[in-house]
């Protein structure tokens, strides 16, 4: 029977294995198979896995020293999904990103200073970079804090997370569908990609308040087929083509925050209201703050370094805004705190070899 070596973290908001990349098959059908074996996918409960049996908590990190000279780490994020047999790779993950930086310390890939460690990461998913600083007091990783996020928890260490060339992340351009408003299915969005490709709407636009929990959105069935429908033609302006299989775009609803904050919104992961947010669909979600004729400006606009705060189910999250000298919104520049916690080490068994006799 084959084992292989990872550590379990909680990164943000989500939770799940990370990987040393030379610990894995190369091919990446291979790799995926190992992975949807080890995590359990295909079922609700991922019972025979270490899957958590949600979006949040079915994720994997793979991780490898960069060749590239603006890096340390490179990064790959799989979503493994839940009750299909398939994994997607197109997105990246903010939240177990802030995992990286700890990982990568821990496992000798990066050197660590004091009090505090930058990573330089490189995703792979997108091509992206990321400054993660890390809280390493006498050369080593310090995980408790008195930092909290909303959504998990406790308090633990921060780690300052800043996406230092998010817009385009997949599509190339910061406003995929070369305009500030698009219309789908008689609802009018604003496509963005920063960080994450999302299409952003008024709540009111689709029926809802922007205030329901997950679960009073999830159960409205007739509601997330009308949400997909306009997830798909947005896929297709967008450039992503046939979006079916994917996990993006993201679509979100946005209403008037109603606790001080700049913004409510409810992010799905397509298919299932995130319990909070990503912290990559925060970062595009702060940006359209500050693109003049966004859906998002009609409810808060935002000029100059701003601190945006996110309204989510589980709380609020926060992201500093930098814009460019030349005003330009692609170079802009954006940060949050997360937290990590490494939640145990050791050898995942792979059941798929079990059965073929390994």
């Amino acid at each position: 029977m084959r084992t292989v070596p990872c550590v379990l973290m909680r990164g943000g908001t989500s939770k799940g294995p990370v990987f040393l990349a030379n610990h894995l098959p190369t091919d990446p059908q291979q790799r995926d198979e190992v992975l949807l074996s080890l995590m359990g996918s295909g079922h609700e409960l991922e019972i025979d896995g270490i899957g958590g049996g949600s979006p949040q908590t079915s994720k994997v990190a793979i991780v490898s020293r960069s060749p590239h000279p603006d890096a340390d780490v490179d990064y790959l994020f799989v979503q493994v999904m839940v009750t299909q047999r398939r994994v997607d790779t197109a997105p990246n993950c903010g939240n177990m990103l802030c995992a990286i930086g700890p990982f990568a310390i821990e496992h000798g890939l990066v050197n660590a200073g004091s009090p505090m460690t930058r990573v330089r990461i490189r995703n792979l998913n997108t091509n992206t970079f990321v400054d993660s600083d890390v809280m390493t007091p006498n050369g080593r990783v310090r995980y408790d804090g008195d930092t909290a996020i909303d959504g998990v928890p406790g308090t633990a260490a921060p780690i300052k997370l800043t996406f230092l060339n998010a817009a385009g992340a997949k599509t190339g351009r910061l406003l995929p569908t070369g305009r500030m408003r698009d219309e789908f299915d008689g609802v009018v969005a604003t496509c963005i990609d920063m960080a994450m490709p999302m299409v952003l709407m008024h709540a009111e636009a689709l029926g809802k308040t922007g205030y329901e929990s997950p679960a009073e959105l999830d159960a409205d069935s007739a509601f997330l087929q009308r949400l997909e429908r306009i997830r798909l033609q947005a896929g297709l302006a967008m450039g992503l083509g046939d979006v079916s299989q994917m996990v993006i775009p993201k679509p979100v609803l946005l209403a008037p925050a109603r606790h001080g904050g700049t913004l409510s919104v409810r992010y799905f992961m397509p298919h299932t209201c995130h319990r909070s947010v990503a912290a990559t669909g925060a970062i595009g979600l702060a940006t359209a703050c500050a693109l003049p004729g966004s859906v998002a400006q009609d409810i808060k606009p935002i000029e100059g370094e701003a601190l945006v705060r996110l309204e989510h189910p589980g709380g609020q999250i926060e992201v500093s805004l930098q814009p460019a000298a030349d005003g330009n919104p692609e170079k802009l520049r954006a940060s949050l705190v997360r937290t990590a916690r490494r939640l145990f080490s050791g050898e995942v068994y792979i059941p798929s070899l079990r059965r073929t006799g390994s």
